[in-house]
């Protein structure tokens, strides 16, 4: 090659022909409209976030999970901005997020920050591929989320717009790290006052409205969910996730400045009212604040309301994590069940009521069935067949769900003798 023979001025010049390209035209095409974009948003933001967890020494190139890194971190500034988280579940293969962007749920995979080396078996050209559509299609998401919230983007924090010299003062790193914590306010695009809206309010009736406001209230009570909570982490504690999520809902958080930058109030801060830790024991405590596995953000976040921390202490044998994306006809654990009859009671009887559906006889449903065309009835056959391998993966877990807690009863009769 004319590498090899030292011919190192044709390879420079060969590399500064390459053809460059642009994938915008793509995405124009592929999606005229910002909603079309942003109801496409789930797959993109799963391969986004996937590879800027990547290990920057190996198959892929630094630069491509370093822009993966950059899209990922905006489009979480963008979430604690808008406070539009709604669930979170952790798993195996991560943590699954949902939250409400422009009216549509999103739900992604934020991969656990393990340094696991990529596959050897897995094709990622292809993967790649998709990857330059998304980051592309990112950019220009990411871009109109923080117009429509009036933020600048890029983002930069609030010190950088007064003082030029704050990039030059933390430097480079340092102040990559200081967005990366997602604890830092940014800075905004100045308001025009000369603007007018259209009050949609004014175009709805008087039912609209009540129901309208109702909905509100409910969802500007959950979005301030941890107003009145001052969090502390730990060292152990995955802080980003965390730190996503207590500041999507209003509160505030901090941790120990030797162990990361942008930390806002030292452990011995008086007004902290929850510690977060996740160790059997913590050596040295302070009354006036409760400790607490992170656990009990998650599933405060999925109830919609600030639960007991007597079942979160450090050490103590945390109750089941009930994933709250469950779909209808699928299995739901006795503990899920419970939560849903206590909800059901303190919602009243008038929602029971309404749940109720009306159920036709079986001399219905067989007349019904014959007057169905044959493609319809070929269609309701299937949906049959599928409801009833469904009810067979259900009744089968529950068997493993009964013969667990059997076994669970067997053992402590034997440990009480």
């Amino acid at each position: 090659s004319t590498q090899s023979t030292g011919e190192l001025d044709t390879v420079q010049r060969v590399r500064d022909q390459k053809p460059r390209y642009t994938l915008d035209h793509i995405v124009k095409e592929r999606y005229p409209t910002f909603p079309d974009a942003v109801k496409d948003l789930d797959d993109a933001l799963s391969l986004v976030f996937l590879f800027s967890t990547m290990p920057r020494q190996g198959r892929i190139q630094t630069g491509i999970i370093n822009k993966c890194r950059v899209l990922a971190v905006e489009f979480m500034h963008y979430i604690v901005a808008a406070r539009c988280i709604k669930k979170v579940f952790v798993s195996i293969k991560g943590f699954y997020i949902q939250a409400e962007v422009e009216g549509n749920d999103i739900t992604w995979i934020m991969p656990h920050q393990f340094t696991t080396p990529p596959p050897t078996n897995i094709d990622f050209k292809v993967m790649l591929s998709f990857l330059e559509l998304y980051t592309t299609l990112l950019g220009f998401v990411n871009f109109k989320l923080f117009s429509n919230l009036n933020l600048i983007y890029p983002p930069k924090a609030l010190e950088e717009v007064f003082s030029e010299k704050s990039r030059v003062y933390f430097g480079d790193d340092i102040y990559r790290e200081r967005l990366e914590s997602l604890n830092i306010k940014l800075a905004e695009v100045p308001k025009d006052d000369d603007d007018d809206e259209i009050d949609e309010e004014l175009l709805m009736g008087d039912e609209t409205l009540e129901s309208l406001a109702a909905s509100r209230k409910e969802e500007g009570e959950f979005k301030s969910l941890f107003k009145d909570c001052k969090f502390f982490l730990s060292r152990e504690i995955p802080r980003e996730i965390v730190v996503l999520v207590i500041r999507s809902l209003g509160g505030e958080v901090s941790w120990d400045s030797d162990s990361g930058v942008a930390s806002t109030y030292e452990e011995s801060d008086e007004g902290i009212t929850h510690h977060i830790v996740d160790r059997p024991s913590q050596s040295h405590q302070f009354l006036s604040r409760c400790y607490i596995q992170p656990q009990w953000v998650f599933d405060s976040v999925n109830q919609r309301k600030l639960l007991p921390v007597d079942e979160y202490v450090p050490g103590a044998i945390l109750p089941p994590h009930l994933s709250p994306f469950v779909q209808e006809g699928a299995y739901v654990p006795p503990e899920q069940v419970e939560l849903l009859s206590r909800d059901r009671k303190d919602d009243g009887e008038e929602r029971e009521e309404s749940d109720k559906k009306e159920e036709l006889s079986t001399e219905d449903k067989k007349l019904a069935l014959m007057a169905m065309p044959k493609k319809r009835k070929a269609l309701y056959n299937k949906m049959v067949h599928s409801n009833k391998q469904k009810a067979k993966v259900v009744n089968k877990l529950k068997r493993k769900r009964e013969e667990i807690d059997t076994n669970k009863g067997a053992k402590k009769q034997t440990t009480a003798k």
